[in-house]
């Protein structure tokens, strides 16, 4: 049975009430909040494992909640979110969002990303080595073990799903990938949430690495099949 402390933070009782009794059924421990102020005290006073977290709060949204906590402790974020626009601020904003879940959702869904995100920060510092390896294709290199990556000699501030989206490019320039194998390379094959957030990020992306976003040369969409890296 699992023996993680979770956060749920929600300004709807109903919600709380709702993720506590079936996460405890489930064996993990949980403690709510319904504001950032309350949850901000409880992550001083408990090491959690990981967060559950509603945008809109009485006193604060979940964007910048996500990134008090993550000060406090490098735990794995799950957002609650219901509209487009939000999707896009989560994945898109560098917050260091772990996962998301649309509303309505039911418990098995909210179980199932849950078991997800715990895997992955899980996994032994170890797992790939040659992922350790330094990166170069045309004017981008991409250092894995301080965590950068350059464009022409310049810096590029990339959020951590941005850095591994790149670094898997660069790991295959000019291979067609399809949507599917850059979800599995990026998110892992644990991964249950929609299509939709790597739509999103590689958006993101194309906005930092491209001279003109909207006009890209070096990240391509192969139609009907998915994307290409092109240095």
């Amino acid at each position: 049975m699992p023996s993680f402390h979770v956060l749920v933070v929600d300004d709807d009782p109903l919600v709380c009430k709702g993720l506590k009794f079936n996460l405890e059924q489930a064996g993990y421990k949980v403690s709510t909040a319904s504001t950032a102020h309350n949850a901000l005290e409880l992550s001083q006073r408990n090491p959690f494992d990981a967060a559950i977290l509603d945008i809109g709060l009485p006193d604060d949204n979940g964007l910048d909640l996500c990134k008090k906590l993550k000060k406090q402790r490098d735990l794995p974020v799950i957002f609650l979110t219901a509209r487009r626009r939000e999707l896009d601020e989560i994945v898109g904003l560098e917050i260091g969002a772990d996962d998301y879940i649309t509303k309505p959702f039911s418990a098995d869904i909210v179980l199932a990303h849950l078991r997800a995100v715990l895997r992955r920060v899980s996994r032994p510092i170890t797992e790939p080595l040659a992922a350790e390896q330094a990166l170069r294709a045309g004017p981008f290199e991409l250092n894995p073990v301080n965590h950068t990556a350059q464009k022409d000699g310049l810096d590029l501030d990339l959020a951590p799903r941005e850095f591994e989206l790149l670094r898997m490019f660069m790991s295959y320039p000019e291979r067609a990938f399809t949507s599917e194998e850059l979800v599995e390379g990026v998110w892992g094959v644990e991964f249950v949430g929609e299509p939709q957030v790597l739509y999103v990020q590689v958006r993101s992306l194309r906005m930092k690495i491209e001279e003109d976003a909207s006009s890209p040369k070096h990240i391509l969409t192969l139609r009907g099949v998915g994307y290409k890296f092109a240095p």
